[in-house]
């Protein structure tokens, strides 16, 4: 119950530009937690949809590898089905993996979505601190000019350390909003080289079996 009140106390000496910095605190939890949620779904989804999708390639079931990347949410199996419909039509390697990589390209943007947006607003939060550290000095600056000059050395220290909590605030909310940005971009490039790292996979399982058929296939006449 202190804590509650020391931590209330030193909001409310903060003054008026407090409230700004705790918006800013707000809204780039919000974007983590959105953000956080998103990234963990789309791993386990990628990662189920490509446990779904290796037995099929294995049985060169590409048909149905192809159906399931129409119908699935996943990117991964969408990447995949659009590599595997590439090579059969064109039956060349490179056209294929061209095609996964522009569905990569595809699933990027969507995953690194809103996540610089959490070192901008760390910015904001430590400028407005600053910002409201100066304007509460120069209110301190102002207001100990016509004070008593026995009170002055009192009242200005008290003014100082009032000032000083908007600087402290918006370092309180800066910090972690830059470590759950380091956090989430781990993440999402965690995510991205899965993708890539599954399309490699998905090229050199089609080109074994192509190399196998070709070997066992009976020497024309």
């Amino acid at each position: 119950m202190s804590f509650i009140n020391t931590l209330l106390h030193f909001f409310q000496d903060g003054g008026p530009f407090m409230y700004p910095i705790a918006i800013v605190l707000v809204i780039g939890l919000a974007v983590v937690l959105e953000r956080w949620l998103y990234l963990s779904h789309a791993k386990v989804t990628n990662k189920s949809a490509f446990n779904r999708l290796l037995p099929m390639l294995q049985k060169n079931d590409y048909k149905a590898v192809v159906n399931m990347g129409q119908s699935s949410t996943a990117p991964i199996a969408r990447i995949v089905s659009a590599g595997v419909a590439n090579m059969l039509m064109t039956k060349n390697r490179d056209h294929a993996e061209m095609a996964m990589e522009e569905g990569v390209m595809e699933a990027v943007p969507k995953l690194e979505k809103r996540t610089a947006y959490l070192a901008t607003l760390a910015n904001i939060a430590t400028l407005l601190g600053l910002l409201g550290t100066i304007i509460g000095l120069i209110a301190a600056f102002t207001a100990v000019a016509n004070a008593d000059p026995t009170e002055k050395a009192t009242l200005l220290s008290q003014s100082i350390s009032v000032a000083m909590n908007t600087t402290a605030f918006g370092l309180i909310a800066a910090i972690p909003l830059l470590l759950f940005h380091a956090m989430l971009q781990a993440k999402t490039t965690e995510i991205i080289d899965s993708l890539e790292m599954a399309g490699v996979k998905v090229l050199n399982i089609i080109g074994v079996k192509s190399t196998v058929k070709a070997t066992s296939a009976p020497p024309s006449a």
